[in-house]
C-alpha cells in the first residue's frame, strides 16, 4: 500500500504526547487513582497509579501499531491504497480523540472529583462529524468502514451505503454536541449513535435486495 509518512509521523507524535502527558501527571496523581466513572460522572472504580497512567499511552501505542499493520495485509482485490488520505486523517482524529480523553480523565482522577461528561461528549460528538466527513471517501476493504455482508458482496451497495453512513455520522455528531449543551445525559448520547450505527446496516441489505433483486429480474444476453 501507498504509505503516507507524514500521517504516520503525525500519530506517533500524538502517541508520544500521551506519554509525555501521563510523565508529567503520574507525580500529581494519588494511589491507588480513580479509573473508573458512573453514568453520573462520579468515581465508582480505583486501580494502581501506574496501570491507571499508563494504559492510555499503552492502548495509543497499540492502536497506533495496528493502524500501520492493517494496509499491509489487506487481502488482494480490497486493497486499502484508493483512499491512503482519508485513513490518514482517520486515524490521526482517533489518536487526537484518544488523547483528549486521557485529559480529561487524568485531571478527573488528580482532582478526584467529576469526570467531565460535557468536554466527554463534544468530543465524541466532533470525532463522528471527521468520521463522516471522510467515510464516504472509503472504499471496499476488510478493516474499515460499514462491513456488513452485503457491503462486502457488492461494490455499489457499499458505495451507496458509506455515502448515506458518512451523513448519519455527521448529523449524529452534531445532535451529540446539541445533547452535550443541553445536558441531556449520556443515554440520549448512547441512543443516537446507536440509530446512526443501525441505519446504514439496514440500509445495505435494503438496497442489495434491491440491486440483486434487479439483476435477476434482467433478461439474460
Amino acid at each position: 500500500m501507498k504509505s503516507n509518512r507524514v500521517f504516520d509521523v503525525v500519530g506517533l507524535l500524538v502517541v508520544l504526547a500521551g506519554l509525555g502527558i501521563a510523565a508529567v501527571k503520574y507525580p500529581l496523581l494519588p494511589d491507588p487513582m480513580p479509573s473508573h466513572w458512573n453514568a453520573a460522572g462520579d468515581v465508582n472504580g480505583w486501580m494502581p497509579r501506574f496501570w491507571g497512567v499508563m494504559i492510555f499511552p499503552i492502548i495509543m501505542a497499540a492502536i497506533w501499531l495496528m493502524f500501520l499493520v492493517l494496509p499491509r495485509i489487506s487481502p488482494r482485490g480490497f486493497e486499502m491504497d484508493p483512499f491512503v488520505r482519508a485513513w490518514g486523517y482517520l486515524r490521526v482524529a482517533f489518536l487526537a480523540f484518544m488523547l483528549y480523553i486521557e485529559v480529561i480523565v487524568l485531571r478527573a482522577a488528580q482532582d478526584q472529583g467529576k469526570l467531565s461528561q460535557g468536554g466527554l461528549f463534544v468530543a465524541v460528538g466532533i470525532l463522528f462529524v471527521l468520521m463522516g466527513n471522510f467515510l464516504g471517501k472509503v472504499t471496499r476493504n476488510f478493516f474499515v468502514g460499514i462491513r456488513t455482508p452485503w457491503t462486502l458482496a457488492n461494490e455499489e451497495v457499499w458505495l451507496r451505503t458509506h455515502r448515506l453512513g458518512g451523513k448519519c455520522f455527521v448529523a449524529a455528531g452534531f445532535a451529540v454536541v446539541v445533547i452535550s449543551l443541553l445536558g441531556l445525559g449520556p443515554w440520549a448520547m448512547m441512543a443516537v449513535i446507536l440509530a446512526a450505527a443501525l441505519v446504514p446496516v439496514v440500509y445495505s441489505y435494503v438496497i442489495y435486495r434491491k440491486l440483486e433483486g434487479t439483476a435477476a429480474a434482467r433478461p439474460a444476453s
